[in-house]
C-alpha cells in the first residue's frame, strides 16, 4: 500500500486530498441510502424532501420517516464504533483489539438488555447504560489480561471468552423475559432498520461529547501508545489517564450498541485502514476514522438491503462477511503468516 502513487504527495496535501475523498464518500453514501432500497427515489426528490418537509407525498413519508433516521443511524454507529475501535487499539497497543472482539459490544448488550427487561420507559437512558455494560466489559478483559500476561494474543482471548459470557447473559434474560427485547434476532446479528429519531437522539448526545472529549486528549493518546514507561517518564499519571481514554471508547461503543445492535468488524476495519493512509498520529487518525466508519457502514448497508432486494440482510452479516477475512488476515500478519 506505501507504494501507491499518492504516497509520493507531501503529507499535509496527502491528507487534504483524503479527507476531501473521504467527505465525498461519506456525502455520497448517505444521498444512496436515502435514494435507495425497495422504492427508488431519485436525489432531487430527496433534495426537495430535505428542504421543504411541508410536502406530503409518499416518497416524503418514506424520505423523511423510515430512510432519513435509517442513514443518520449508519452514519453515527459507524463513526463510533471506529473511533471507539481506534482508541482501544491505541491504548492497549493490540491492531487486534477491537469492541466485538474483546466484549465491548456484548458487555453493552447486556446492559441494553438488563435495562430493557428493568425499566421499559426509560428508553432515553439506554446508551448510558450501554456505556456502564461496555467500560465493564472493558475493564474485566483488561484486568484479565494483565493478570495472566498481556500480550496479545492474550487479550483477544480473554475478550472472546468475556464476550461469550456477556452473550449468555443475553440469551438468559431474553429467554426468561421474551418481551425483554423486541426485534432479538436483530439485535444479535446487528441491524438498523426501524430507527426513528427518537431513538438515535440520546446517543448522539453520547457520541458527540465522547468525540469532543478524544479530540481534545488527542496529545495524549499519542504518548500513550508509546508504550507505559515511556508515558510514565514524561509525566503522564497513565492508569488515570488509561481508564479515561477506555472509558470514552466503552461511551462510544455504547452508544451504537444502543442503535444497531452488536455489530461487529467496524473498529477492527477502519482503524487499520486509516493507519496504513494517514498514519498513527491521532490528530489526523481520529478524524479519518470517523469519516471512514461512517461511509463504510452506511455503504454496507446499503449493499444489505440491495443484494436481495426487496428482501434485506441484517446488515451484521455484510460486516461478518468482510471482517472475518479481514481479521484472519490481520492474525496471520501479526505472526509473520506463521501457524505455530
Amino acid at each position: 500500500m506505501k507504494n501507491w502513487p499518492i504516497f509520493s504527495i507531501p503529507s499535509r496535501n496527502r491528507n487534504a486530498l483524503l479527507f476531501a475523498v473521504m467527505s465525498a464518500a461519506v456525502l455520497l453514501a448517505a444521498l444512496l441510502s436515502i435514494s435507495m432500497g425497495a422504492v427508488s427515489i431519485s436525489p432531487w426528490s430527496v433534495l426537495r424532501a430535505l428542504v421543504d418537509r411541508n410536502t406530503d407525498t409518499v416518497e416524503t413519508r418514506i424520505i423523511l420517516y423510515s430512510r432519513l433516521p435509517r442513514t443518520l443511524g449508519c452514519l453515527l454507529v459507524g463513526m463510533s464504533l471506529a473511533l471507539s475501535g481506534a482508541v482501544i487499539q491505541s491504548v492497549m497497543n493490540n491492531p487486534l483489539a477491537a469492541p466485538n472482539i474483546i466484549g465491548v459490544n456484548s458487555g453493552a448488550g447486556l446492559a441494553v438488555v438488563l435495562w430493557s427487561t428493568l425499566a421499559p420507559h426509560l428508553t432515553a437512558m439506554i446508551p448510558f447504560a450501554a456505556f456502564l455494560g461496555a467500560l465493564a466489559g472493558t475493564l474485566l478483559v483488561l484486568l484479565i489480561a494483565q493478570r495472566t500476561g498481556a500480550s496479545r494474543i492474550t487479550l483477544i482471548l480473554a475478550g472472546v471468552a468475556v464476550s461469550n459470557i456477556f452473550s449468555a447473559g443475553i440469551d438468559g434474560v431474553v429467554t426468561l423475559v421474551p418481551d425483554a427485547l423486541i426485534g432479538y434476532s436483530d439485535f444479535k446479528i446487528g441491524g438498523l432498520a426501524n430507527l426513528s429519531m427518537a431513538k438515535i437522539q440520546p446517543a448522539l448526545c453520547v457520541v458527540l461529547i465522547a468525540a469532543i472529549l478524544l479530540l481534545a486528549l488527542r496529545t495524549e493518546l499519542d504518548v500513550l501508545a508509546l508504550g507505559t514507561e515511556t508515558a510514565q517518564s514524561l509525566g503522564l499519571p497513565v492508569q488515570s489517564l488509561r481508564l479515561l481514554l477506555l472509558s470514552l471508547a466503552a461511551a462510544l461503543a455504547g452508544a451504537a450498541v444502543s442503535i444497531s445492535g452488536l455489530l461487529g468488524f467496524v473498529g477492527l476495519i477502519i482503524p487499520n485502514m486509516m493507519r496504513q493512509l494517514v498514519g498513527e498520529e491521532s490528530s489526523v487518525l481520529l478524524p479519518a476514522c470517523a469519516l471512514g466508519g461512517a461511509a463504510f457502514l452506511t455503504g454496507c448497508d446499503l449493499l444489505a438491503r440491495l443484494l436481495f432486494s426487496p428482501y434485506e440482510l441484517p446488515v451484521g452479516v455484510v460486516l461478518s462477511l468482510f471482517g472475518g477475512p479481514f481479521f484472519i488476515w490481520l492474525l496471520l500478519r501479526q505472526r509473520g503468516g506463521r501457524i505455530p
